[in-house]
């Protein structure tokens, strides 16, 4: 007797899930910067649900770990109040020209973005505390548990921290992986887990996004 379990496939379900908004002009040309200047942005999914956060949370102020060329700074940007303002940190030049030119392109102010030059870990400490709507991660993975820490500093009550990429393409999941990278992801996804002063929902969208909200 045939089953009535539909066969999903997976790829064609991720196809749909990361076609379902259009990129526009902007993002298309920031996205194959990207990939030229070799680091992968964040995907359409992805930067859609940053966007959505950023509009829910009405966020006036939002620091980036990893400017890359700027894709991810597009998407939070458009969803920030119209005064608000983004904190970037990269500690390659080329990435952050990449990004301003991005943001011209999109017609963004100059004085929505802030670009800083150098390590997020020497940056992050010198920030205000509970001063950040969102905190957004895509950078060295072996760093992201000190993120998580530096996170619930900086947030407001009711903010949100956000991790790209945590399920590594899938290595996570494997108990056999043991590289840095791999560990580190672990770590940080099991201390935002056991963290009780965060609420946290891990997104199979792109390669993984870990969003957590700060507990009022």
């Amino acid at each position: 007797m045939a089953s009535d379990t539909p066969t999903i496939d997976s790829e064609a379900l991720s196809a749909y899930v990361e076609g379902y908004l259009t990129e526009d002009d902007a993002l298309v040309s920031a996205r194959a910067r990207s990939n030229e200047l070799g680091c992968a942005p964040i995907s359409p999914g992805g930067g859609a649900a940053l966007r959505f956060l950023t509009t829910a949370l009405r966020a006036k102020a939002v620091v980036e770990v990893g400017t890359g060329a700027g894709v991810s700074g597009l998407y939070l940007l458009r969803g920030m109040a119209a005064d608000g303002v983004l904190t970037s940190i990269d500690v390659e030049p080329e990435h952050q020209t990449a990004a301003k030119r991005a943001f011209a392109e999109a017609g963004v102010p100059a004085g929505r973005a802030r670009l800083i030059m150098g390590r997020a870990l020497d940056v992050l400490p010198r920030l205000t505390e509970e001063a950040y709507d969102l905190l957004y991660v895509d950078a060295a993975k072996p760093e992201y548990p000190t993120y998580h820490e530096q996170g619930v500093r900086l947030l407001r009550p009711g903010g949100v921290i956000a991790f790209d990429s945590v399920l590594w393409s899938g290595r996570v999941a494997n108990p056999a992986r043991r590289d840095a990278e791999t560990v580190a992801l672990r770590e940080v996804a099991r201390a935002v887990r056991e963290d009780d002063r965060l609420v946290p929902v891990l997104l199979p969208i792109g390669d993984g996004l870990l969003v957590a909200a700060k507990a009022h």
